[in-house]
């Protein structure tokens, strides 16, 4: 099966998706786009399916695990459902179609019937954060720079399924990543309870591949028994729910009105283009 931007590797009982897009840091498109967010559906299809496989290790190469969304591609993605792009504001049935698609293969990966492994290293943004925090375990290096930094567009806690983040930080420390969009170093986050582990970088595929021979030591019935278990657990407390909450306040947010002197990232790519109104969003923060 062609995978554009993922590497496939199948090591007896486990299996790495590596996001093969180093050159933009690994960062993800949309459901529909044909690249790197559908090929990840397909790997994780893929590994599904397989039944010598237990466990999973979703890693990025180059320098970043996953450092967010393009944002070249966010809002048009939108527009591009229409005969004329451009001509009118998008629809909300293409705003609800590709958001709840979205947001389902972040429901598919917390669910997923095999054992999950994020192996983090430099940034984890936003995406890549959210796919982190979606996996049973989540080895980060030291030095990983890890953010919601997309809520500084002015999600300002919504867009996503809120609710494993409230049960993995609490609800003050979730509320201070989610409104800051501050980052977090590896260490920093294992002390808060995002991350399973943080090791020195150099000791990070050593310790990823130390806990796969450990998982894979546990019967293949019992893994997918306890998943099951898992998945009944996740509707218990909710993360079902949250994974509407999560398509619909993004969606809600794609019709957002921004007052005068409020900072409009789609304005500031329109006039000055996607990288400049990047860097804008966060020197406001800087100066603050």
């Amino acid at each position: 099966m062609e995978l554009p931007n993922i590497i496939y590797n199948k090591m007896g009982t486990a299996a790495q998706i590596i996001f093969n897009r180093p050159e933009k840091l690994n960062v993800m498109d949309f459901p529909g786009d044909g690249g790197i967010y559908d090929s990840f559906m397909k790997a994780l299809d893929m590994a599904e399916d397989d039944d010598e496989l237990k466990v999973v290790v979703i890693k990025g190469a180059g320098r970043a695990f996953c450092a967010g969304h393009d944002l070249n591609r966010i809002y048009h993605v939108y527009e591009e459902k229409d005969a004329e792009p451009g001509k009118r504001r998008p629809s909300q049935r293409a705003r609800l179609n590709i958001d709840r698609k979205w947001l389902w293969g972040h429901q598919r990966l917390l669910l997923f019937p095999k054992v999950t492994i994020a192996q983090v290293h430099g940034q984890c943004i936003g995406e890549g954060a959210q796919f982190a925090e979606l996996c049973d375990f989540t080895i980060v290096s030291e030095d990983a720079h890890i953010s919601h930094a997309e809520q500084r567009l002015g999600f300002s806690g919504s867009g996503l399924n809120l609710i494993p983040l409230y049960q993995m930080l609490g609800y003050k420390r979730a509320r201070d990543i989610l409104l800051t969009g501050r980052s977090f170093d590896g260490i920093e986050a294992e002390s808060m309870g995002w991350a399973t582990k943080a090791v020195p970088l150099d000791k990070l595929e050593e310790e990823v591949d130390k806990l796969v021979k450990q998982i894979s030591l546990l019967p293949y019935d019992g893994i997918a028994i306890g998943k099951a278990t898992n998945h009944f657990i996740c509707d218990i407390l909710g993360f079902g729910h949250g994974w509407v909450e999560g398509y619909l306040s993004h969606t809600l947010f794609t019709n957002l009105r921004f007052e005068e002197g409020e900072y409009n990232f789609v304005r500031e790519r329109r006039s000055k283009g996607a990288r400049a109104g990047f860097h804008k969003r966060d020197e406001r923060y800087m100066e603050a």
